[in-house]
C-alpha cells in the first residue's frame, strides 16, 4: 500500500512529537526534514531513516512530499510560511501562526495564494477530553457557559529562553491555547467582549473578560499573570457540567448529581503528545479528500483576534 509522504520543517521538540505521531500511522511516512539547526535536523532525520535538507525548496524538490508540518518559532513563521506556500503540498502550521495579530493576518492573506491547503495545529481541539465533551454536549442544545482559567508568567518564559519579542506577545504565543477553547465550545458569532479586569503591560496581574455570542452562549475568561493558577476549562448547560482540569482529563457532573465523575478516555493522549495522534489522522483524512476536523488559518486568526480584544490589543 502506498503511503502519504510527510515532510517536517523544524527540528525541535514539537517537530519530534509530530514526527512520532505521523510515523505511527500505517498510511503515512516521514520523508525528509529541514531545520535551521543542522545538527538537530540531521538527528531527527536519522531517527526516521531519511535525509535532512538546508532549505524548504530543497526539501520539497527532493521528496515531493504530500504534506509538510511546520514547527518553527514565532519569529520565523512568517518567512517560512512564504517559502512553504510556494509548493503544492498541504501544510500543518504550529500555533501561533505569527508573533501577533498583525502578522497572523499577513500570513492569512499570503496563504490565499498558496498552492496547497493550510491548517493550524491547535492540538487541544483534538484532545480526547475535548472530543468527548463535544459529544456529551450534543445531548442538550441549550445555552452554554464556557469558563476558561489561564495562567501565564513572563519571567518563566524568559527563563526558558524565549526571545523578548515573543515574551512581550506571550498572550498570543501561549494564551492562544486557552482562548481557542471559546471557538471550540461557544456557538455562533462573537458579538461582544466586556473586559472587567484589563491587561496592564507595565504591571501584569489579573485579567478578566466576558464574551457574548449571538447563539446565547457566553464565555468567561480569567487569567493570572505572574501568580499561581491552573489551566482549566469548564462547560456548563442545564443538563451537565464538564470540566477539564488538567486539560487532558475530563469529569462530568449531571443535573441532580452532587459529584463529578471522571470519564475514561482513550490511550492516544497517553501514548503521544495530547492531540497529536488524532490531529495527524485528520491531516491524512484531508489528503484522502475528506473534510478534516482541523483549524483553518481563518479559524486560528479569529482566535488571535479574540486574544487581541481581551487584552486590548485590537
Amino acid at each position: 500500500m502506498s503511503k502519504w509522504k510527510i515532510a517536517i520543517v523544524g527540528a525541535g521538540y514539537m517537530a519530534a512529537e509530530h514526527a512520532k505521531a505521523f510515523a505511527a500511522l500505517p498510511d503515512a511516512e516521514i520523508v525528509g526534514v529541514c531545520g535551521r539547526n543542522p545538527d538537530r535536523a540531521r538527528a531527527l532525520a536519522e531517527a526516521h531513516g531519511v535525509a535532512a535538507y538546508d532549505t524548504v525548496g530543497a526539501l520539497f524538490e527532493a521528496t515531493r512530499a504530500d504534506a509538510v508540518i511546520v514547527t518553527v518559532n514565532e519569529l520565523s513563521m512568517g518567512d517560512v510560511c512564504r517559502q512553504v506556500f510556494k509548493h503544492p503540498w498541504a501544510a500543518l502550521l504550529e500555533k501561533p501562526v505569527g508573533l501577533n495579530l498583525a502578522e497572523a493576518r499577513r500570513i492569512l492573506s499570503e496563504s490565499r495564494d498558496a498552492q496547497g491547503p493550510a491548517w493550524v495545529a491547535l492540538n487541544r481541539r483534538s484532545h480526547g477530553s475535548t472530543l468527548a465533551s463535544l459529544h456529551e454536549l450534543t445531548q442538550d442544545q441549550g445555552p452554554r457557559l464556557v469558563s476558561v482559567l489561564d495562567q501565564q508568567d513572563m519571567n518563566v518564559a524568559r527563563s526558558i529562553g524565549q526571545p523578548e519579542p515573543v515574551v512581550l506577545n506571550w498572550m498570543y504565543a501561549n494564551s492562544i491555547h486557552l482562548v481557542d477553547y471559546f471557538a471550540i465550545f461557544c456557538r455562533g458569532e462573537l458579538v461582544g467582549v466586556d473586559v472587567t479586569l484589563p491587561w496592564d503591560a507595565a504591571r501584569p496581574g489579573m485579567v478578566c473578560a466576558t464574551l457574548r455570542y449571538d447563539s446565547g452562549d457566553a464565555g468567561l475568561y480569567q487569567a493570572v499573570w505572574d501568580g499561581p493558577g491552573p489551566w482549566a476549562v469548564a462547560v456548563t448547560n442545564a443538563s451537565v457540567r464538564l470540566e477539564m482540569r488538567p486539560l487532558e482529563s475530563l469529569t462530568v457532573q449531571r443535573r441532580g448529581e452532587r459529584r463529578a465523575a471522571p470519564v475514561e478516555l482513550g490511550t492516544n493522549d497517553a501514548d503521544f503528545k495530547p492531540g497529536l495522534r488524532v490531529q495527524a489522522q485528520e491531516l491524512i483524512r484531508s489528503l484522502n479528500g475528506e473534510t478534516p476536523r482541523l483549524a483553518t488559518l481563518e479559524d486560528a486568526t479569529k482566535s488571535m483576534e479574540v486574544v487581541a480584544k481581551i487584552y486590548g490589543l485590537a
